[in-house]
């Protein structure tokens, strides 16, 4: 029965995700989410057969049956790693006594809804180098709520938010600009507000770690050049995650295996 609640989940990660190409496309082209979907080249709406997340992407072989342009890799790539973080999540905190629990089935769906929400920043800044505020800000009030609902002290949140907005205006401010936008300062209060302290300031930690790697990365490769712009959200909303799985244990690892052996 619990495998069949695993293919369940997993499809319906791979559906929120297939939402999620279309809220991306749309939200860059300032176009309405009502109607059917469509093809973004030739316009033609696609039938229901032709828009099963991953499936239709292998049976069409990655071209749109009308007007055969190529389908971008991203559509099942986003579909696919959405499944399987939904499913991680589930499994992470599944329990079979609790699975009727209201407080505990809304902690599951906060955690499905920080997966969506940290996907479109990731794909949106990835694509476009551009945290939108529509997303952040009502985020920020929803997860606030309910946070507080689910008992989250209001002074730890309110710290969180804080020290999460500060870090990125503070350098804002030092570099007037220059270094990060105003929607990273948006996206640390949402990271405080959704992580708490003290979880906010390893995600930033791992962020940060994270975007000098890969940086370094892409300036020996010729990718980029010292100097170059690299979207930091997509390091942040990486770390987020990260830190809502398996924060604990690494903050646990940290102090215990390193802080310690070095006092």
């Amino acid at each position: 029965m619990i495998y069949f609640t695993y293919i369940f989940i997993f499809i319906l990660g791979t559906i929120i995700g297939s939402f999620i190409n279309c809220l991306i496309y749309r939200l860059h082209e300032k176009k309405s989410m009502g109607g059917r979907s469509f093809c973004p080249k030739c316009k033609h709406q696609i039938a229901w057969y032709d828009n099963i997340p991953v499936l239709s992407f292998v049976f069409l072989k990655a071209k749109c049956r009308y007007c055969k342009q190529k389908i971008s890799w991203q559509y099942p790539v986003v579909e696919l790693v959405t499944g399987i973080l939904f499913l991680i999540i589930f499994i992470l905190n599944y329990k079979t006594s609790l699975i009727l629990n209201t407080q505990y089935l809304i902690l599951l769906l906060r955690n499905w809804f920080i997966i969506a929400i940290m996907t479109i920043i990731f794909l949106y800044d990835l694509k476009y180098y551009l945290i939108l505020d529509k997303i952040t800000l009502p985020s920020i009030m929803i997860f606030s709520a309910i946070n507080l609902y689910l008992g989250m002290n209001w002074q730890n949140l309110l710290i969180s938010a804080i020290i999460g907005g500060s870090f990125f205006l503070i350098q804002f401010v030092v570099s007037k600009g220059r270094w990060i936008g105003g929607g990273d300062i948006r996206l640390g209060v949402l990271m405080g507000v959704i992580l708490g302290w003290p979880m906010v300031i390893l995600a930033i930690f791992i962020a940060y770690i994270s975007g000098s790697v890969v940086s370094v990365g892409l300036i020996i490769t010729g990718k980029k050049q010292w100097g170059s712009q690299v979207p930091l959200g997509i390091f942040l909303t990486t770390a987020t995650i990260i830190v809502l799985f398996w924060g604990e244990i690494i903050w646990n690892w940290y102090w215990h295996s390193v802080i310690f052996n070095i006092l």
